[in-house]
Formats: C-alpha cells, sequence, structure tokens
C-alpha cells in the first residue's frame, strides 16, 4: 500500500508538485543505500531479533507521524522528507536482519520453503495492496492509507516478538570479528571471493542496470495507462504462482535454476519493444513474474544453505548495495538513449542485453554446481 498512497499524499498536500514527490522519494532511497552495509553489520552482531523489533516499531511510529501531518493539515516538506529518510534508514538495517533470521528458525532442509512462504506472503501483498491503497485513496484520502500501512507495523512488531529469542548478543559479539570497520571489510571480502556469489551478483546488477529503468520509464509510455495496469497485474499473478511452486519445487541445482528462470525477466519489455499484441504483452509479464519469484527464492536460500551464520547478513548487503545502485543509472540513462534510438528500439535492446548477461553466470562451474541443501562455507563455496 505505501508507495501508492504515499505519492498520491505528496501530491495532495502539495497541490500537485512533482517536484515534492522526488524529493521525497529520494529521501526515503537514499538513506537505503547508504546505510544498508552497516545494517548488515548490524544484523550480524546483535540479536537479529531485536533489530527487527526495533526497526519495525521505529517504522511504525514514523510513519505515523507523516500519517499524522497529512490528516492534520500540517503537511510541509522538510518534516516530511526527514520522516521518510528515516524510514528508509530503519529499511536499510532490517532488511538484512530479515534474511538472516530465517536460518536461526528452520533446519537447514527447510530453507527453500520457508522461502517461498515468505515470497507467497510479499507478493500477495504486493497483488492486493495497490488496489486497496486506490480504494482507500479515493474513499477517505490518501493520509488515512498512510496511517493504516503505519498500524500495519504494530501487529508486525508482535508477531516478531513471538519468535525464538535465536542468537543472544553475548554469543553474536564472540562469533564477530572485533572492530566495525573489519567486520564491514569482512562482508565484501567474503562476496569478492564466493565465486558464485560474485558472479550471481554482478549478473542481478546488469540486470536492475538494463531492465529496471528502461520497464520503470519506458513500459508505461510504450503500453498506455489502461494496458499497463493490468499488466503490472498480470505480473504480480506469476510472482505469487511461482512462490507457491518453489515450495514444492527441490532442483538439485537450485542456483543454476533460479539463474536459467531469469531469463524470463526481459520478455515483457522486449514485448512492448516489438509491439506485440495485448496476448503476448499479458503472457510475457505473467512469465516475468514467474522468473523473478524463481529467482529470488534460489538466490536467498542459496546464501542462507551456504554461508555461515554469522556473516549472513554482511554479505547480502554488500549484494544488495551493487545491484541497487544500478537503478537509479539505468533510469537515468533512459530519457538521453530514447532521445537517441527511440522508445521501442531501446526497449529491444536493453532486454536481449539482459537475456544474454543473465546467462554469462552459468559459465562459472561455481554456480552451475552449486548444490541445493548442502551445507558449506564460504571457502567451500568458493572453490
Amino acid at each position: 500500500m505505501a508507495p501508492v498512497a504515499l505519492a498520491f499524499a505528496v501530491l495532495d498536500a502539495a497541490d500537485g508538485r512533482a517536484a515534492d514527490l522526488g524529493v521525497v522519494l529520494a529521501a526515503r532511497t537514499l538513506p537505503l543505500l547508504a546505510l544498508l552495509l552497516l545494517g548488515g553489520a548490524v544484523a550480524d552482531r546483535l540479536p537479529r531479533r531485536t533489530v527487527l523489533l526495533a526497526t519495525h516499531l521505529g517504522a511504525g511510529l514514523s510513519q505515523g507521524a507523516a500519517a499524522v501531518l497529512l490528516l492534520t493539515g500540517h503537511y510541509a516538506l522538510g518534516p516530511f522528507a526527514a520522516l521518510e529518510f528515516l524510514n528508509g534508514a530503519l529499511t536499510a538495517f532490517g532488511s538484512p536482519a530479515l534474511l538472516g533470521v530465517l536460518p536461526e528458525l528452520v533446519p537447514p532442509g527447510r530453507l527453500r520453503p520457508a522461502n517461498a512462504l515468505l515470497g507467497m506472503a510479499a507478493n500477495g501483498s504486493k497483488l492486493l495492496g495497490p488496489p486497496l491503497a486506490g480504494l482507500l485513496v479515493a474513499g477517505a484520502g490518501p493520509g488515512w492509507a498512510v496511517a493504516l500501512d503505519a498500524l500495519g507495523y504494530l501487529p508486525a512488531a508482535c508477531l516478531l516478538a513471538c519468535l525464538p529469542a535465536g542468537r543472544t548478543a553475548a554469543t553474536a559479539a564472540a562469533t564477530a570479528p572485533t572492530g566495525l570497520g573489519r567486520e564491514l571489510r569482512e562482508g565484501w571480502t567474503v562476496l569478492r571471493r564466493t565465486r558464485w556469489i560474485w558472479w550471481t551478483t554482478w549478473s542481478c546488477c546488469a540486470t536492475n542496470l538494463l531492465l529496471v529503468g528502461p520497464w520503470q520509464v519506458l513500459g508505461p509510455r510504450l503500453a498506455g495507462p489502461a494496458l499497463w495496469g493490468v499488466l503490472l497485474s498480470a505480473r504480480g499473478a506469476g510472482l505469487l504462482l511461482a512462490s507457491t511452486a518453489a515450495y514444492r519445487l527441490a532442483p538439485r541445482r537450485l542456483l543454476a535454476t533460479g539463474q536459467l528462470a531469469g531469463l524470463l525477466l526481459p520478455f515483457p519489455l522486449l514485448a512492448l519493444g516489438r509491439h506485440a499484441p495485448a496476448p503476448w504483452l499479458l503472457a510475457a509479464a505473467f512469465g516475468s513474474g514467474l522468473g523473478l519469484a524463481l529467482s529470488a527464492t534460489a538466490w536467498d536460500t542459496s546464501l542462507q544453505e551456504h554461508l555461515p551464520n554469522g556473516v549472513l547478513s554482511r554479505v547480502s548487503a554488500n549484494a544488495d548495495v551493487l545491484s541497487y545502485l544500478a537503478i537509479p543509472l539505468g533510469q537515468l540513462a533512459c530519457a538521453p538513449l530514447t532521445a537517441r534510438l527511440g522508445a521501442p528500439a531501446l526497449a529491444t535492446a536493453a532486454a536481449l542485453a539482459q537475456g544474454s548477461l543473465t546467462l554469462l553466470p552459468l559459465l562459472s562451474p561455481a554456480v552451475r554446481r552449486l548444490p541445493h541443501g548442502g551445507p558449506g562455507t564460504a571457502a567451500a563455496t568458493a572453490r
């Protein structure tokens, strides 16, 4: 719900000024990128349940304060952007902790089904949340939609409080290297030396550079408003179905299977670039959702199965930073490249390039042969 509600809330309170919305969105994104590495180090150092509780309660309070500003008519860009900056910072600490807490809760053989269940919940919310937010915005106003989003953090925090304690602070501190700088360097070192992580991370970076920006910038322009909404719904349905299938599927080479599933991602952009009929566009969007969910489940599960728990959050944070940094680069490059090549040609070229780069990591034996479900460490899987 939050992205839809936030966009309409700011536009409504700022009398339609798009510049305010850009500032608010940037204020949320910048701390996420800047603090994600620190968030990974904190999640490896402290009990992850504690980190998740603190970030959820903090996000509920900050989003609640944003709703109060909107509902009382006291919106101002500075305070509102500061609250969204805080929300972005809290996400930077919560995301690595969420990935790292799962191996503390379920045995190694159940990590894939557990990740699939998390994917079902997340993708189901992506399918239902935007329409619900639209109804609330239209019926009650965007401020109430933001308020409901804020209230959602409280039951989430209560559920997190019911989790087992996991590592104690003493255990986490004993297994962590001394010094924050050394911890940050260790996360980067493990990523760089573990070949399957290194190659897959750069493949994800290429996907974000070549697909996310063109899809977000060129997609609405090439599809038109009515078809664009239907395409997003078809993609969401594919995400949900693939998460359900991932609960049962257990390929021997999970990471390689996920990498192959990534070949489905560029088809909607390619279909838009080639002016494909609407049924083909819907099928491509549905397939893209399938590929995205399967590749995400394979990636998360592989990290959790083959990395020591004490370094898991830091390595995932490093990989996320490399991947996320490519998104604004791709978005910024769209306008000049579109002016030079045209939107259909750029969409086609970006889709074909992404498909080729998705196959590149499979040239590495470390990616092709990584077993599903086997124990491993960073040193063992780097060979």
